[in-house]
């Protein structure tokens, strides 16, 4: 559908580029506007004032603001997986081929069906649903959640995958300058030119803020022709960065900034390998915080109709977008600022009457003027069309108007002052907060952000804040003459709300009214936070910016307090929302955290192997060969070649953790249940760590490789807790040991090489001399040896698999081609490779205890490991708190091995344990089932798990019930130890 264009544009003025004109759809309507426009700018140049509904009532809404604080003018843009629901109309910038539609509807904008519930306003007052959806109960899950589900949230997203990528970048700074009115391009340029290192981020595309709204004239010309040729002299510097379309939403700890920059959201067709937006992080040494001030508004009945909006606002359309928002104005304001206002309006050919609260007289400005008055009420259905004034006298006139430009007042930005944990403070002569005495370190506030409204006062604070920032780190700079501007008056009699208003709104996106305040005064909820909560005021994608200011003077009013007794909330990051999918940047799906690979990864790709996750490594799970139909194929070949022949598995992902000093095997001691100060040097040693409370944390094996050097071993989960919580005990908790630690497991490649023909297989890779027989190493030996003509390695006598085993390690670069040498010498007695399923097998075989196992819940005692360290001398973490009571009983679950009494039944882990005839209740569970295999050797299902007295219940039968498969199998409980419970071959 194509409509008459741009209807609204004025014909000269702005800073549009009217010689690159955009076409764009709204609702399907097409329209036309030029580069330079908002969405917002270029829908009131082309007539159209309703750009969405609200939340809660569904009222007709226009912008409120021209600005990223609307509350208003919400639009989904894109299509299919492009879509961005809840985008501001007011800062999304017109581009060629711009798809925009309004959202919160049901049938069209115009004719909301949804409407239906501003007939039903007074049942959804604040506090509705606390009191609605409490009884019945019943109707809970049935109607009301659903309902509101439904109800909830304004736009929708697609459901399909972002396939936007975004990106996180850093970069650091002598002055953050952020905000880029009078007081940020003058804290910039005196930045600049003393040398400093300057990052200058505004969120506009168009720097120079408030500049390029106003008439009033700047050295001789306009605010935006001297903003313009500021920002080029700081373009040209070599040390400054201008970041435009950049929000700074969040300030942190050690002058750390958080912000946003839509990169690629006003491009028709950005670069394939552009990023939407990107995530930056700011490390500056000093801030200049210039960031504004928000105006807010006025209550009064119906004050939420298209056409009704900021005074600012207005001047913003007619002097930057040369737009007219209205032909027949009302400017309602108790400030001189909204005569700035009528002025322009009047300039730009609209018929003005200015309503201001304030008594007293007026110079004849060519408008009819109504002092002492108030507009009372704004009338018309999807647009304003006469409003209601009321004189100081109390007749009520009825005026025509299709605009009312209203001011309030202006609140300074304090947002960022405060995301630190400081307080703003109210300030009588503005009618506003200002920044608190405790700002962030190193940020100096600046300008209309600081409650300074005069331009001048602007212009000398920023380059004043910017020197004395620069000095507080050394950079010597002076505070550069200001341009000649003559200053507006700025004087104002605060004026909150109409009296007598039966429906006035302070929050127009969540549809929060006087009346809500009002009850939410009768109801007790009088503190500004229980009001912003009970109400919902300020908890939308505006944050309140708006409506904070005039909802705790309302409250204040109604409670009898003064603004600073009844005192303010709290502002929080982000400034503005932020998309999850900024912070998360390029980490999601496959990215969404490092891959590390195995040495042998590429041997493993290229040999079949399918691969799992473990941590954040990609192990090889099992060996596909061709006849195999399933992994179950290729897991029993596997453990049947290990077990037969020989095995190959890569055990690189195990942590390693280099320990050496002095005082390293008392250290150790500390740290594990067992003692290491005592093992001798070319030995190994299992150990297993306590958390404080007295649980299992992990376990492991120690190699003393001399007697101040020890290579501890982890398991691959939690390979990073083990390390951090070493590094905790030897920084904070004994810093007078004399030892230290580095993580080597990425610097080591390690194979696990097990089965009857083990030693043969490292004896053909040994070099000629070195002794690998079983006196020379002994099952639990380690010692350096040289392999394949001179690499240096590494030689473990450790076995997982309970075969006579070893694992070898070598510099992680020679990791590829000794595992091409592992299989190749392996091949004359048809030795494989094998996976971690296979590995699982044979260890579950052998009844080790692994990650199922080590749940969190688990003590030594329970693992049957009570006797380890038992007569060692000194205390180790989890000691005391592991003699508890409750941790000694004799019935807690212990760990014991599970045969079907069919060996052709299936067990699953999880299943629960209970008695013969039994009910499956939670009171008769005697334990659960933690890992489950089938034992190739036994050819049968086994199992391990925990279960009440289990020591002493062996050769008893129970019932392995899982409700979630639908299984009920009675099994024997046998020792953990399937196969050769005596270790004859380990030690072999």
């Amino acid at each position: 559908m194509r409509r008459a264009m741009q209807v609204d544009r004025l014909s000269a003025g702005g800073l549009i580029d009217r010689t690159k004109p955009v076409r764009f759809r709204f609702d399907g309507a097409t329209y036309e506007g030029f580069e330079g426009d908002t969405l917002a700018s270029a829908l009131l140049a082309n007539g159209v004032r309703l750009m969405g509904r609200s939340f809660k009532y569904h009222r007709p809404r226009g912008p409120l603001t021209a600005g990223s604080e609307e509350p208003n003018a919400l639009v989904t843009i894109g299509a299919g997986a492009w879509t961005d629901p809840n985008v501001r109309a007011t800062v999304q910038e017109v581009f060629e081929g711009l798809e925009a539609r309004s959202q919160n509807r049901l049938g069209s904008l115009k004719f909301d069906l949804m409407a239906v519930n501003d007939l039903f306003h007074r049942f959804f007052g604040a506090g509705f649903y606390y009191k609605t959806f409490m009884w019945p109960a019943a109707f809970w899950e049935r109607l009301y959640e659903p309902l509101i589900r439904r109800a909830a949230g304004l736009g929708a997203l697609s459901g399909a995958p972002d396939p936007d990528c975004y990106e996180h970048a850093a970069t650091h700074c002598d002055l953050l300058v952020i905000g880029t009115g009078p007081a940020g391009l003058m804290a910039a340029l005196t930045a600049s030119r003393a040398g400093a290192r300057v990052v200058v981020a505004d969120e506009d595309f168009r720097m120079g803020g408030r500049l390029n709204a106003e008439s009033g004239e700047i050295g001789g010309g306009s605010g935006a022709s001297w903003a313009e040729s500021a920002i080029a002299e700081l373009a040209d510097a070599p040390n400054v960065t201008l970041m435009r379309r950049t929000t700074v939403f969040g300030v942190y700890d050690g002058g750390v900034y958080g912000a946003l920059e839509r990169v690629g959201e006003h491009l028709s067709r950005p670069h394939e390998n552009l990023p939407r937006q990107c995530f930056w992080k700011i490390v500056a040494k000093r801030s200049v915080l210039a960031a504004g001030a928000i105006e807010r508004p006025i209550a009064f009945d119906n004050n939420d109709r298209p056409g009704v909006m900021l005074s600012g606002a207005a001047r913003t359309w007619i002097n930057r977008y040369a737009v007219l928002p209205g032909r027949r104005a009302v400017v309602f304001t108790c400030n001189d600022d909204g005569w700035r206002t009528a002025r322009d309006l009047r300039a730009a050919g609209a018929e003005v009457t200015v309503v201001d609260s304030r008594p007293g007289a007026h110079r004849d400005e060519g408008f009819r003027v109504i002092r002492g008055g108030a507009v009372t009420d704004a009338r018309g259905r999807l647009r304003v069309d006469h409003v209601s004034v009321r004189h100081a006298g109390g007749a009520v006139d009825s005026l025509s108007a299709d605009l009312v430009a209203v001011s309030g007042g202006w609140s300074p930005s304090v947002h960022l002052t405060c995301h630190l944990g400081a307080r703003p403070v109210w300030n009588e002569e503005i009618a506003g907060f200002v920044p608190g005495p405790n700002t962030p370190p190193g940020m100096i506030v600046a300008g209309a952000a600081k409650g300074t409204f005069s331009t001048s006062a602007c212009f000398r604070e920023g380059a004043e804040a910017a020197a004395a920032a620069l000095e507080e780190i050394g950079i010597a700079a002076r505070a550069i003459e200001s341009p000649e501007v003559e200053d507006d008056a700025t004087a104002i009699t605060p004026f909150w709300m109409v009296e007598g208003a039966s429906r006035a709104w302070l929050d127009p996106q969540n549809d929060v009214t006087v009346k809500d305040l009002k009850l939410s005064y009768l109801d007790g909820f009088r503190s500004v936070e229980h009001m912003k909560r009970y109400t919902t005021l300020g908890m939308a994608t505006d944050q309140g910016k708006t409506a904070n200011a005039p909802a705790i003077a309302v409250m204040a009013e109604l409670t009898g307090k003064s603004i600073v007794e009844t005192g303010t909330t709290v502002f929080r990051p982000p400034y503005t929302p932020v998309p999850i999918a900024a912070f998360a940047g390029r980490h999601r799906g496959a990215h969404f955290h490092p891959t590390r690979l195995t040495p042998s990864h590429d041997w493993a790709k290229a040999h079949g192997a399918d691969f799992v996750e473990t941590g954040l490594w990609l192990r090889a799970q099992w060996f596909r060969r061709g006849a195999e139909k399933g992994w179950r194929d290729s897991v029993d070949r596997e453990v049947d070649t290990t077990r037969r022949a020989v095995g190959i598995c890569d055990v690189t992902t195990l942590g390693k953790i280099d320990v050496k000093g002095p005082d390293a095997g008392a250290f150790l001691d500390r740290l594990y249940q067992n003692a290491f100060s005592t093992l001798k040097v070319g030995r190994c040693r299992y150990g297993l760590m306590l958390r404080e409370d007295g649980i299992v944390f992990d376990d492991g094996t120690a190699a003393r490789l001399a007697e101040d050097h020890y290579l501890v071993t982890t398991t691959t989960a939690k390979a990073v807790q083990v390390m951090r919580h070493m590094e905790f005990c030897r920084q904070c908790l004994w810093p007078e040991l004399d030892v230290s630690m580095i993580s080597v497991t990425e610097q080591w490649a390690q194979y696990a090489v097990a089965g009857p023909r083990a030693r043969d297989l490292i004896g053909k890779l040994v070099d000629e001399g070195v002794d690998i027989s079983n006196e020379a190493m002994p099952y639990m030996g380690c010692a350096p040896v040289s392999i394949c003509g001179g690499v240096k390695a590494r030689l473990f006598r450790l076995s997982f698999s309970g075969e006579l085993a070893y694992e070898i390690a070598v510099p992680a670069r020679y990791g590829h081609d000794l595992m091409e040498a592992l299989v190749a010498a392996g091949a004359e007695w048809g030795g494989a490779a094998y996976g971690t399923e296979a590995l699982g097998v044979m260890r579950i075989e052998k009844g080790h205890a692994a990650g199922n196992e080590l749940d969190g819940r688990t003590t030594a005692g329970d693992l049957g490991m009570a006797r380890l360290g038992a007569k060692k001398q000194t205390g180790f973490i989890g000691r005391e708190m592991a003699r508890r009571e409750g941790l000694q009983a004799v019935d807690r679950p212990a760990m014991m091995g599970f045969r079907p009494l069919d060996p052709s039944e299936k067990l699953s882990s999880g299943a629960h344990f209970l008695d013969p005839g039994a009910e499956p209740l939670t009171q008769n569970s005697l334990g659960w089932m933690t890992s489950v295999a089938w034992s190739t050797e036994l050819q049968s299902y086994v199992g391990i798990g925990f279960i009440r007295n289990g020591a002493v219940r062996k050769g008893e039968r129970v019932r392995a019930w899982d409700g979630l498969r639908k299984t009920d199998i009675e099994v024997e409980i046998v020792s953990p130890h399937f196969v050769d419970p005596e270790g004859e071959r380990l030690r072999g």
